[in-house]
């Protein structure tokens, strides 16, 4: 038995959090909070701090901690010092243990009791209004931003799948109309499998769920007999990680374009799926074994969405490249930063308009997804499920996410 397994307060493991740096006055920090909503608590600690939490890795005692501080400030921290850390992360069910497992556990059976997945951001991030929303809904189409009034040249055609953002809404807005014009112009589908990013991690790759969704324009019906189909020929393992779509917004920030898109006289049903893994796990020959889980996963749904005898439009909730300090870059980005790292995703989006996935992976190794490509994993999950004959970039933005000018970069993207 390890020392760590005997008392993990003097091993302590800090869960996959979240991170970004906040500047107060001259004074730098990190702010640290919980992707998957289990912990609804944040925490700002000094950058000294930020040190002696990245070593809280299970492996590194708090005595070993307190001398690689020692040697990087100068300073001596004391045990009660480090004891009164470790039992904050604690109570804020920032570490793994005991109480973050009975935590997720009960939260678990509560997603489970619920009757549909509640929408978790609207009055947040969108109007919880209806028609509020749909007002905001209709001015992203109208805005300098937005989409061209004319037809699309692929009016009336199957849309077979689209890229979205998952930015901020209110944002990113007029870039979610510019593929959801697409799909309003095309033959509309009876159903919808929507992939989105998982930002809190998972353990099988996917996650799937069978709760309906609510948003402030109704009730978004899951394709049971495809959850079912895939329960019963796939592995019921998919389903064991569903409490990440409780907090997730990938896959909720579609569903009002979904619904105001296709309107209320169109019936259609969602299979929505997380993805979460690197390019390397496809790309790579090393990690063979965990791309055959991938391959059994896609294989399992394209026989459940052939034995449903629908034909689906696949949706990717997806961002690109995540640049500047948040994201771990040791300086802001410039201008210069920003036009290299847009040329770098216009170049890799050629492989996704090329419906060649593993080309798609192959660039974003390459360069040691030093970019953080965040929505790899869904991007490549639709390129592998759709039957299209082409892709097409229809627009390409950015956004700034903090006071030090961190840059994230999406696109919409149509495939016919």
């Amino acid at each position: 038995m390890t020392e760590r397994a005997k008392d993990p307060n003097q091993y302590p493991l800090l869960r996959n959090l979240q991170f970004s740096p906040l500047r107060q006055q001259d004074e730098q920090y990190i702010m640290l909070w919980d992707a998957s909503g289990i912990s609804a608590d944040k925490l700002i600690i000094p950058l000294s701090y930020f040190f002696i939490i990245q070593h809280f890795d299970g492996e590194h005692s708090l005595e070993q901690v307190a001398t690689l501080y020692l040697k990087r400030f100068g300073e001596f921290l004391s045990p009660d010092r480090l004891s009164k850390l470790v039992a904050d992360l604690n109570e804020k069910l920032f570490l793994e243990g005991e109480r973050f497992a009975a935590a997720k556990a009960a939260a678990r059976a509560a997603y489970r009791d619920a009757p549909v997945r509640k929408a978790a951001y609207a009055g947040k991030s969108y109007p919880d209004d209806s028609t509020q929303l749909l007002a905001q809904l209709e001015s992203f189409y109208s805005s300098k931003e937005g989409p061209e009034i004319r037809p699309s040249a692929n009016r009336g055609k199957r849309m077979r799948g689209l890229v979205a953002p998952h930015y901020e809404m209110r944002d990113a807005g007029p870039l979610y109309a510019w593929a959801y014009k697409e799909l309003k112009e095309a033959v509309a589908p009876n159903l919808v499998v929507v992939l989105g990013t998982c930002h809190a991690g998972l353990e099988n790759l996917y996650a799937l769920t069978d709760k309906d969704f609510e948003t402030p324009l109704g009730l978004v019906r899951v394709d049971r007999d495809i959850l079912d189909w895939f329960r019963k020929h796939g592995s019921s393992t998919y389903f064991d990680e569903e409490l990440s779509h409780q907090n997730e917004h990938t896959i909720e920030f579609q569903l009002p374009f979904l619904q105001h898109t296709l309107g209320p006289d169109t019936p259609f049903t969602i299979v929505p799926i997380l993805c979460a893994f690197p390019p390397a796990y496809v790309a790579d020959p090393a990690s063979q074994p965990v791309k055959d889980k991938i391959e059994t996963f896609i294989q399992t749904m394209k026989e459940g969405i052939a034995a449903s005898g629908k034909e689906p439009c696949i949706v990717a909730s997806a961002e690109l490249a995540h640049i500047g300090m948040r994201y771990g870059d040791s300086n802001p980005p410039s201008d210069f930063t920003f036009h290299r790292c847009m040329q770098a995703d216009l170049a890799m989006l050629k492989h996704v308009e090329e419906l060649d996935p593993e080309a798609f992976a192959r660039f974003i190794l390459k360069e040691n997804d030093e970019r953080r490509i965040f929505g790899f994993a869904p991007i490549y999950t639709m390129l592998r499920l759709i039957q299209a004959a082409k892709g097409e970039v229809l627009r390409y933005d950015r956004a700034i996410t903090d006071q030090f000018n961190s840059t994230v970069t999406y696109a919409s993207m149509a495939f016919f």
